[in-house]
């Protein structure tokens, strides 16, 4: 079993004191992040859960998990939408609630807090729905650098490149995201020849 040794105030990912906040405090939360980081910004990716939280009044993974999809859907359309792709993006989150609601007790911490060595942890954090290898290496790397999640065998899991688990200011995040940018257009370039 893997103990966090710590956990940041706030992860700086939005420029949203409230919606960093709930990052470092509600694993749920972080995991919501992850799942809508993509094809929109960090910053619109990682203040969905914050959104969603006040929207619907709560941010509990079984209720949500329950939820009419329709309505859940209405909830992600609403002006402005949590996500460029609401509609899918809101299936793709009713499912990573139901997985955490039946999987793991209704407490997304206990995928990372059981795991019981970097395998494990890495094996947990692909079974969730919509999670794949790049996204599940950049959770890792979080979880390590800013939670002090490091089981046994971690640095064999852990990303060997530069993510979001680098990211300790806004400054930081915004040099991640321009080599982001410069290392996309470098490979469309290259695509291109």
């Amino acid at each position: 079993m893997t103990e966090a040794t710590s956990r940041p105030a706030a992860l700086p990912f939005t420029g949203d004191p409230e919606a960093d906040r709930l990052l470092a405090e509600d694993p749920f939360a972080l995991l919501v992040g992850f799942a809508l980081d993509q094809q929109v910004t960090v910053q619109k990716a990682f203040s969905g859960p914050a959104e969603i939280k006040r929207r619907l009044g709560h941010f509990d993974p079984a209720r949500i998990a329950a939820m009419d999809p329709s309505e859940l859907d209405a909830v992600f359309r609403e002006r402005p939408a949590i996500h460029r792709f609401p509609g899918s993006m809101a299936a793709k989150v009713q499912a990573l609630a139901a997985a955490i609601a039946s999987d793991y007790g209704d407490d997304a911490g206990r995928v990372w807090g059981e795991a019981s060595d970097g395998k494990d942890l890495e094996k947990r954090l692909l079974g969730l729905p919509g999670f794949g290898q790049m996204k599940v290496k950049s959770l890792i790397a979080v979880l390590g650098n800013r939670f002090g999640v490091r089981p046994p065998g971690y640095d064999e899991v852990a990303p060997t490149w530069p993510t979001l688990g680098d990211v300790d200011s806004a400054e930081a995040l915004a040099t991640y995201q321009a080599g982001k940018r410069a290392h996309k257009a470098a490979m469309r370039e290259a695509a291109g020849n």
